[in-house]
């Protein structure tokens, strides 16, 4: 099947709509604050706090690698696509169930057993990811992709920024764990409306790259960096400035053992991180036949740096909701950018192995969130900001390299 301009609209809709509705969903599950601040509040230590944020961010992406040879294989994706977001949708509504039926003395048992449903939700995140990334980039025209990620930006954040009043009314109605409960239930069943928008999706098929196991993929990841450089400084760029995404669960839990930050205090983080998102995704949209992805890029170190250095020199708790503001910037930052870039650096028969390759260049942000917990334990916040700011200051080199003139 051709893509068609009445096809690519159609799918542009399809995407919207689950656009739409998992940004209603989005904060009640949110990984920055939602899920840090309930292991916190479970008795999490930094060591959970790494943990989580290596499996969910990090982590999350590297199984990609091994999820991408059995994908590539898939002449159709959708029913990939849809099996990765309903066993998202199953483990939601399962940590909701835990939260809900332990609790009181219980609550130790919550950590170890809620990391059993976080992990599902990320893998099952990350097998859908490579599917999703697939059919997005042969279902809409590339003429309209930049659009298409800043509109999608623009219009989730508004309706998260929404929604994000309503999180912090479920998390002060409720005590712990009953409000998290709340919150995962919520989340679970908005998902499930968001699903509807990949039911309908007219998924165009180009000739498919067929790869017969791991050892393939790995002979064809090392052939497409031989052949294509881009391909090597991209790897590098997303494993450096990558960590970028995984700061904000540290600065909960700076919040809370520094400043002994409550459950409303952790909505309205949330609410000026949601702020950062709509701001700079309106930016992009009204600049994005102007914006090259150059400027994105080195835009999102700078202020990366910078988030790094206000959490640094914070001296006042009523101060850290800045914080997610930046941190909000830099995550949509990222998010259009990468997103773009891997489009720009693949093609349309490669797109599922690329967005494997993608996972190889993980390695730093899946271990990164570990070693920011040890460091934190045995050297304190201000060695783990002052180690961020070097690791992404570093990332410079490989957008130089990349030299994206898109």
């Amino acid at each position: 099947m051709a893509l068609t301009e009445k096809i690519s609209t159609h799918n542009f809709k399809a995407f919207l709509w689950h656009a739409t509705f998992l940004a209603f969903a989005k904060n009640f599950m949110d990984v920055d604050t939602i899920i840090p601040a309930m292991l916190v509040e479970a008795g999490g230590s930094a060591f959970h706090i790494g943990l989580m944020t290596a499996i969910m961010l990090g982590g999350s992406s590297f199984t990609q690698l091994f999820f991408a040879p059995y994908l590539s294989n898939k002449t159709y994706k959708r029913k990939h696509l849809l099996l990765g977001i309903n066993t998202r949708i199953f483990s939601l509504i399962g940590l909701g169930i835990l939260l809900f039926l332990l609790t009181g003395e219980q609550t130790g048992y919550v950590i170890w057993l809620a990391f059993v449903f976080i992990a599902l939700f990320s893998l099952a995140g990350a097998f859908a990811n490579i599917s999703y990334t697939d059919i997005l980039g042969k279902s809409v025209n590339q003429e309209k992709r930049k659009s298409f990620f800043s509109s999608l930006q623009i219009i989730s954040g508004i309706i998260v920024l929404i929604s994000a009043f309503f999180v912090k009314k479920v998390l002060v109605w409720k005590a712990f764990p009953v409000n998290y409960a709340l919150m995962f239930f919520i989340g679970g069943g908005l998902l499930l409306i968001a699903s509807g928008g990949f039911w309908s999706i007219k998924e165009v098929v180009p000739s498919a790259m067929k790869i017969s196991g791991i050892k393939e993929f790995f002979q064809v990841l090392k052939r497409e960096l031989h052949e294509n450089k881009k391909l090597v400084y991209f790897l590098g760029f997303i494993n450096t400035q990558g960590i970028a995404i995984s700061f904000l669960p540290f600065v909960i839990l700076y919040a809370k053992e520094i400043f002994k930050a409550q459950s409303n205090d952790t909505g309205i983080f949330l609410i000026f991180k949601v702020i950062g998102i709509v701001f700079v995704s309106l930016l992009v949209l009204l600049g994005a036949k102007k914006l090259k992805y150059n400027v994105l890029l080195y835009s999102n170190v700078i202020l990366s740096l910078i988030l790094a250095a206000t959490a640094f020199f914070i001296k006042d708790a009523s101060m850290i909701k800045y914080v997610f503001i930046i941190g909000g910037i830099v995550y949509s930052l990222y998010t259009m950018s990468m997103s773009g870039l891997l489009l720009e650096v693949s093609g349309n028969e490669n797109r599922a192995l690329y967005t494997g390759f993608a996972g190889a260049g993980n390695i730093l942000p899946a271990l990164f969130p570990l070693l920011g917990g040890a460091v934190i334990s045995h050297m304190g916040f201000r060695s783990f900001f002052i180690l961020f700011m070097i690791i992404i200051a570093s990332s410079a080199f490989f957008i130089f390299k990349i030299d994206c003139k898109k």
